[in-house]
């Protein structure tokens, strides 16, 4: 007996693997917060405290990742979902980008203050933070490293993981400001420059909220339906597999339920109507579509010439 229901999973390909992942790096992540919180604490470095203590915001940014991962999974078969859980990961990386916004906003007024009142630098204490943070940021970058990240093929039947790239991108960010501040801060001890630091610090505040800004636009954009650059082509490739001279697409709806998981509706007038699962044998090459809804609408066939 053929079943007359679908499944509405829609989570990613690499779901498991990233979420594995992400856990992997909040626990690095908070290792090295109480190690430094601990260390600073021991040895009087308050460049070592204040920097465990800065971890601890970026480990609840992972967080963010991390439960939006587990909810999905656990909820993957909730029939109150109508179209899965495969989006609540592009909601998390929408939180997660207003987060690294606000990051942002507190490293460039933080500073934008130590510009105009400078503050006496213990250059051999910050550049060890810096090492240390970069270390562990560039370990969770290869952690979190999406294989599939570049490729447009492989977007296709992999899907762009916006939750993964949010926990990526906090880690990207981390690792440059510590990039920026241990040049700064070398170039400072050589040149007595202590302005040289909080200078960079502006600029790093910057790169990281355009950042943010991609992000949100990116993960924004599926929240509404908005296809994204390369799902701009997916309308077009299901009108050419179905406007001919007797079939005529009316309506046309596509949207993303998940990585790499697409919803379709389709409004087709054919004067020479047949059964839906023929149209959508014409769409089964398409991959990316993993819900399809058919209607057929009978007209004449005078209708569909083009008027002269």
């Amino acid at each position: 007996m053929v079943s007359v229901e679908h499944s509405h999973v829609y989570l990613g390909a690499s779901q498991q693997r990233n979420e594995r992942r992400t856990w992997a790096v909040i626990a690095l992540t908070l290792v090295t917060m109480v190690a430094e919180i601990v260390a600073g604490t021991l040895f009087g470095s308050m460049a070592l405290v204040a920097d465990g203590w800065h971890m601890s915001t970026h480990a609840a940014a992972l967080l963010i990742a991390a439960l939006a991962y587990v909810f999905a999974r656990r909820h993957a078969h909730d029939p109150r979902y109508s179209f899965g859980t495969g989006r609540l990961g592009d909601l998390a990386a929408f939180a997660s980008a207003v987060v690294l916004a606000l990051v942002a906003l507190e490293i460039g007024w933080e500073s934008s203050q130590r510009l105009l009142a400078p503050v006496e630098i213990q250059y051999s204490q910050a550049i060890l933070v810096a090492v240390l943070g970069l270390v562990v940021n560039l370990v969770s970058a290869w952690l979190l490293h999406d294989d599939h990240d570049h490729d447009h093929d492989e977007h296709h039947h992999h899907g762009h993981d916006n939750n993964l790239r949010a926990a990526y991108m906090h880690v990207i960010a981390d690792a440059l400001t510590s990039v920026l501040a241990i040049a700064a801060l070398l170039l400072g001890q050589a040149w007595n420059w202590p302005w040289l630091d909080p200078l960079i610090g502006v600029v790093g505040a910057l790169v990281i909220a355009r950042w943010s800004w991609g992000l949100m636009m990116q993960s924004g954009a599926v929240l509404v339906g908005r296809l994204d650059t390369v799902g701009q082509g997916q309308p077009q490739a299901i009108r050419a597999a179905l406007d001919n001279d007797l079939d005529r697409i009316t309506d046309l709806h596509v949207w993303q339920v998940g990585p790499g998981h697409h919803a379709v509706i389709v409004a087709l007038a054919s004067a020479a109507p047949q059964p839906p699962d023929f149209y959508k044998q014409k769409l089964r090459h398409l991959g990316w579509i993993s819900h399809l809804t058919m209607e057929i609408q009978p007209l004449e066939l005078d209708s569909l010439r083009p008027k002269s």
